[in-house]
């Protein structure tokens, strides 16, 4: 029988300087070429986590557009491969995300920061002990792992849901703001009027 456990949808993590280290594309060559199986799990191509989600390299702490993208066509490559363990759709109600998580480490958080930006992250690897930094503000690869997504404009933030199912899937839905779409669409049929009206 499959175990679902939600997860708390933190707004604002208050960690200082996180991700001001941007993961660069040598970088992690080097990285990836010396890594232990851990990483090649946490960060293989069709990992959510992966630079190379995307077909080209992409530092997964900078924001990413997902949803102006057809999945379909973005995963193309790794679908035809069988490697893709990414999905995200959209229905007329909500955005969803669906991924599976590396299995390292069952800590993933999922934050909303200034209500523009989804983030997901865990930790595949405890960070020896520091008082002054948090592995978010250091090389992070290193320690963890961060997927960070724009929410749509019509993204209603504040009602974000995650869950996660079997310790390795995690589904992230956020409902669309129907209110605010449906007024501007409202809008827009009345400014088409005036228009009309006036020409």
């Amino acid at each position: 029988m499959a175990s679902r456990k939600q997860l708390e949808v933190h707004s604002g993590d208050q960690t200082p300087q996180k991700w001001c280290i941007s993961l660069g594309e040598e970088v992690f060559k080097r990285f990836i070429s010396q890594g232990s199986p851990a990483v090649h799990k946490v960060f293989n191509e069709g990992s959510l986590f992966s630079p190379l989600l995307f077909g080209k390299f992409f530092d997964p702490s900078d924001a990413f557009p997902l949803w102006e993208f057809e999945s379909d066509i973005l995963l193309s490559n790794l679908r035809s491969s069988g490697q893709s363990t990414v999905d995200w759709s959209q229905t007329d109600q909500d955005y969803v995300l669906k991924a599976e998580l590396p299995g390292v480490g069952n800590n993933v958080q999922v934050c909303v920061e200034k209500g523009k930006v989804v983030e997901i992250s865990g930790q595949w690897k405890q960070q020896r002990e520091s008082k002054t930094k948090d592995w978010k503000s250091g090389h992070w690869w290193e320690y963890g792992y961060v997927r960070r997504l724009e929410l749509p404009e019509d993204a209603d933030w504040r009602r974000i849901e995650a869950s996660v199912s079997n310790d390795i899937l995690i589904e992230i839905r956020i409902p669309k703001n129907i209110m605010d779409g449906d007024a501007s669409q409202g809008n827009d049929a009345a400014r088409k009027d005036s228009e009309a009206g006036g020409s």
